[in-house]
């Protein structure tokens, strides 16, 4: 065969696949490795070792074609043969070891982590805490908030949540994914006993220095337990307003409204969908030493040294609402409350509010005006709303398209339609490369609308007008909403049709 003959692709995400009758351990050690390309099981081969791989092939029969890929494809499908390799020994291992040899593991990595080691340092090699450090070193390396450990009928998986969205990381033996939750049990101080009742636990690691408070929540399910695991900020990690990605409107208005002394600003918007950093970068923005800010959250997602930090815990009766009426007896200037839920915990905030302390907190709901009908709903008077609230940001979060590798895309006329744009108008769509890993998006934009408690919306509170009518009313006096924004990211190429209408463009 020529060798310009042999096609090259470049730029792929490509898996293992194994061929009955070579001995892949082998093939792999000589720089054969073995994938599918569109449909197509191909021998690919790295230009820098072509000679051993040409040597292996020499040795062995098949009529399958070959392929050269650039250095980084060949890379990442050689590292996942090693994965599954690495697994195979893990589970033989498993199968060697006896019980209390187990236990003396779980009982090492337990002090392993909770004297807080530098996990990338460390010396220790057993092969299930080398992949349990390594688990938490990719998931920041890659700026995962959530760490997904789940089990199937045949195989477990391990997930990465990475800008809103979970993403596969590699697959498991079953045995692999039983130890693996067993350790991180020992680590969170749970029962590894106890696998029919879920369990709440956390515990703390350091990477490169750096330290790692993580949540950790264990549920049953029909093939065994999943794990979810929840990585927890520094305050060095909260952005600033720019970085959130409002525009330079909205960030004007926000700073206005902390100014007040007094009164109540809300944050709303579905699970996920960044309200909690947002509060945060509000309390950065006012934490100054003359003044007392007190938080009640649950969880403390992003912990700070210039703020006083409560965490909720119902099982010794800490909840939002007795929480609250504490911090108020502690003097403060500012409070935030992580979310209010109930009539209880609304009362006390508006009280605060009106009392003198500026109050921060979150509601779900999908639109600002519907933050206002929903504290009616609760059962909080009219002119008690109107007296403390200052204004309400409802917001999500958007990925953005990788500069690198986003391409064209077409707008389909009932969108274009629909939203009255020109069809014409060129968008963009995802595609995938080694800089966004090949997820199509790199990073996330903050995309809001903003109600100001101005008079007119007072008025329209005292008619009982309903959110519907009252947003309305606000986009003719010119708000802008969630749904607009998502349109004008659209088409400035920022984002896919896709992702917005995921996000909630016809919400």
């Amino acid at each position: 065969m020529q060798l310009g003959n042999i096609p090259e692709f470049s730029d792929l995400d490509l898996y293992p696949e194994y061929v009955e009758g070579i001995d892949m351990d082998l093939a792999v050690k000589n720089a054969l490795l073995f994938t599918k390309i569109e449909e197509q099981v191909y021998i690919v081969l790295d230009k820098e070792k072509m000679a051993e791989g040409f040597n292996f092939l020499s040795k062995i029969e098949t009529d399958l074609p070959i392929a050269f890929v650039d250095r980084d494809s060949y890379q990442r499908l050689y590292h996942r043969f090693l994965e599954i390799k690495t697994d195979q020994e893990l589970s033989s291992t498993i199968n060697e070891e006896s019980e209390s040899e187990l236990l003396e593991d779980e009982i090492s990595l337990s002090e392993f982590l909770q004297t807080s080691s530098d996990i990338l340092t460390s010396e220790e090699s057993a092969p299930i805490i080398k992949f349990v450090n390594s688990l938490f070193y990719q998931a920041v390396k890659k700026g995962a908030s959530d760490i997904h450990i789940e089990m199937h009928e045949f195989r477990g998986a391990v997930r990465f949540r990475i800008d809103g969205v979970l993403v596969k990381h590699v697959d498991l033996d079953k045995n692999i994914v039983a130890l693996v939750i067993s350790r991180i049990k020992v680590i969170s101080n749970l029962d590894i006993s106890e696998k029919r009742i879920p369990q709440d636990g956390r515990t703390q690691v350091k990477i490169a220095g750096k330290g790692l408070d993580i949540r950790v929540s264990v549920l049953p399910t029909y093939y065994g337990e999943r794990i979810v695991m929840r990585i927890l900020m520094e305050s060095s990690d909260i952005p600033t307003l720019e970085k959130l990605g409002f525009k330079a409107d909205l960030t004007q208005h926000f700073e206005k409204l902390l100014e007040h002394a007094h009164g109540m600003i809300l944050v709303t918007g579905p699970t996920g969908s960044g309200k909690s950093t947002t509060l945060h970068t509000f309390l950065q923005l006012v934490a100054t030493p003359d003044k007392n800010i007190i938080t009640v959250e649950d969880p403390v997602e992003y912990k700070a040294d210039n703020i006083n930090q409560i965490q909720v815990n119902t099982k010794t009766g800490l909840t939002f609402s007795s929480g609250l009426r504490s911090i108020l007896r502690q003097d403060p200037d500012i409070v935030m409350v992580g979310e209010i839920r109930d009539k209880e915990t609304a009362e006390i905030a508006i009280q605060a509010a009106l009392t003198g302390h500026l109050m921060l907190s979150t509601l779900h709901t999908n639109n600002a005006a519907a933050a206002i009908t929903r504290l009616v709903e609760m059962g909080i008077d009219d002119f008690l709303i109107s007296s403390s609230l200052l204004g309400v940001l409802a917001q999500r979060l958007v990925r953005r398209l990788c500069d690198e590798c986003k391409e064209k895309d077409s707008l389909p006329p009932e969108i274009a339609a629909e939203f009255n744009i020109d069809s014409k108008t060129t968008v963009y769509k995802e595609k995938g490369c080694k800089h966004c890993n090949f997820t199509g998006y790199n990073g996330r934009h903050a995309v809001g609308e903003l109600l100001l408690m101005d008079d007119e919306v007072k008025v329209m509170l005292k008619n009982k007008m309903t959110d519907f009518e009252i947003r309305e009313n606000m986009r003719k006096k010119g708000m802008r909403t969630i749904s607009e924004k998502l349109l004008d990211l659209l088409t400035e190429g920022e984002t896919s049709l896709k992702e917005v209408i995921r996000v909630g463009l016809k919400d």
